[in-house]
């Protein structure tokens, strides 16, 4: 993949990126398979809905998982389904979306910086 440009720091500092928990797991009904996330990013944002090809996971595996969030780019539909927020990922050497996560446990809805 070729290298961006050069963004300047307003661009990053527009996004709001959060620590959050996934708390349900359910197969989404888009045309891709993708899963219908359900994560808690604590009680200033509350639960939001993402869908997400992450399908090389099992259900269960995922629920109680910290995952990193984009909480601020809108809601997107797909298909049937609307996505609240963009569950950050990965792509790993066979093509699966791995989940970008905390090496430790943080309070839900923690920001990124």
């Amino acid at each position: 993949m070729a290298v961006k440009q050069l963004a300047t720091f307003a661009n990053f500092d527009a996004l709001d990126i959060r620590a959050g928990k996934v708390v349900d797991v359910n197969d989404a009904q888009t045309k891709k398979p993708t899963y219908r996330i359900t994560i808690d990013l604590g009680p200033e944002i509350g639960r939001k809905i993402s869908c997400g090809a992450y399908r090389n996971y099992a259900k269960d595996y995922l629920l109680g998982k910290a995952v990193i969030c984009i909480v601020n780019l809108g809601p997107k539909k797909m298909g049937p389904e609307t996505s609240e927020v963009l569950v950050l990922g990965i792509a790993n050497a066979h093509g699966e979306t791995i989940f970008l996560t905390t090496d430790s446990n943080v309070a839900l809805g923690s920001p990124v910086f």
